[in-house]
């Protein structure tokens, strides 16, 4: 055999020799490397502003006690712990609270300063689920965009967006001081306390909206950096003793003031739709009644309105019978059709009432409009 053939037999050889050595030594080092991340983000998308007010939402609750007192919270731990003002719940053990898709269950304060804002309420029945995110290392800039969600002068979930225009403002309202806080240019009123300032590009909570000046669009938050310690250690360890209560005392229980029926089921069939623009489909269906579950797969619940999109209210009728209420609404959307948007205006009559203590949508039933 030629000598020169040889060689190149014995080159082929070497080179195959080699690629396989160093594709055994790539298998094993890239992996750890890489430590499960993708080296390109393959289809992500950031959300939009609407997108973090809705998950917002979901977390904010409003709070009232049978002192009068009301004001807002957002959970945000997997215990059922809500966040809050200390001027909102004091005095007080238990709580009223509503959360976003209308369901009211009680709370107990198991954190609370006398000298700082801040309270902690555990709500054993949000326990296990999800949260807000908190930014628990970084401050805020003047400048940063940010959201408020509250439940001002009694009304569920409103926000209000502006920006970071002060930072390190000091104050006191006795009896609490206040020290290194936000400046917001999102007014803070009654009800609007104890929720949430959120950053609108991550989602994130900065702060505890906490007083505002009367007749401005000047609010203060707390920022969470500065209180998380506190509160992280009444969840791990709750108070036995509350200022001001001892350990046997009994409030005082006043009949409790139920908001009326219609109001409510008129939120929850707002609060259906702003899920569906969204595509949270899941938190939507979660908002079916069990006969209406139990009918309508979660499948086929979602792609009857996985085509619809822009979704608006643009009249409303209530009719209430005992303790249901029948709510009619007439919606405009774009709703694809054979591969294309087209304007679509439908009637829907939903039937709302309560199973199980939780306002549900029971059944609904739809007309499509010419």
């Amino acid at each position: 055999m030629n000598w020169r053939v040889i060689l190149v037999i014995v080159g082929i050889l070497l080179m195959l020799g080699g690629g396989v050595v160093a594709y055994a030594e790539l298998k094993e080092l890239v992996p750890r490397q890489l430590n499960g991340a993708p080296l390109i983000a393959v289809g992500e998308k950031s959300k939009s502003l609407k997108d973090i007010i809705f998950e917002t939402q979901k977390f904010v609750v409003m709070l009232e006690t049978d002192t009068g007192n009301q004001g807002s919270g957002f959970l945000y731990n997997d215990q059922g712990d809500l966040i809050t003002n200390a001027h909102v719940v004091t005095g007080v053990r238990h709580v009223r609270v509503k959360t976003a898709d209308a369901r009211e269950m009680k709370g107990e304060v198991i954190g609370i300063s006398t000298e700082v804002d801040v309270a902690v309420v555990r709500v054993p029945e949000l326990a296990g689920g999800e949260s807000l995110s908190l930014v628990k290392y970084e401050k805020a800039s003047v400048g940063d965009e940010v959201l408020s969600v509250g439940s001002p002068l009694g009304f569920y979930n409103t926000v209000t967006t502006g920006i970071i225009s002060g930072v390190g403002r000091s104050l006191r309202i006795a009896p609490y001081t206040y020290s290194d806080l936000y400046q917001i240019s999102t007014p803070i009123s009654h009800g609007n306390s104890g929720g949430p300032l959120v950053d609108t590009t991550t989602g994130a909570v900065l702060g505890i909206n906490s007083a505002g000046l009367e007749n401005s669009s000047i609010g203060f938050s707390i920022p969470i950096v500065n209180v998380l310690p506190l509160i992280e250690g009444w969840s791990k360890e709750p108070m036995t003793m509350l200022p001001g209560l001892s350990l046997t005392e009994e409030e005082v229980v006043a009949e409790e003031e139920k908001q009326p029926l219609d109001q409510l089921a008129s939120y929850l069939v707002k609060h259906f739709y702003d899920a569906i623009n969204i595509g949270d489909y899941i938190y939507a269906y979660k908002l079916l009644g069990g006969s209406w579950q139990e009918s309508t797969s979660y499948v086929k619940f979602r792609e009857s309105y996985i085509q619809m999109r822009n979704i608006s209210i643009d009249d409303e009728h209530i009719s209430i019978s005992d303790d249901e209420a029948m709510v009619t609404v007439i919606i405009s959307a774009d709703e694809r059709i054979e591969g294309a948007y087209k304007f679509v205006k439908q009637q829907i009559t939903f039937r709302v009432g309560y199973e199980d203590e939780q306002l549900k949508l029971i059944s609904s039933k739809l007309k499509v409009m010419q």
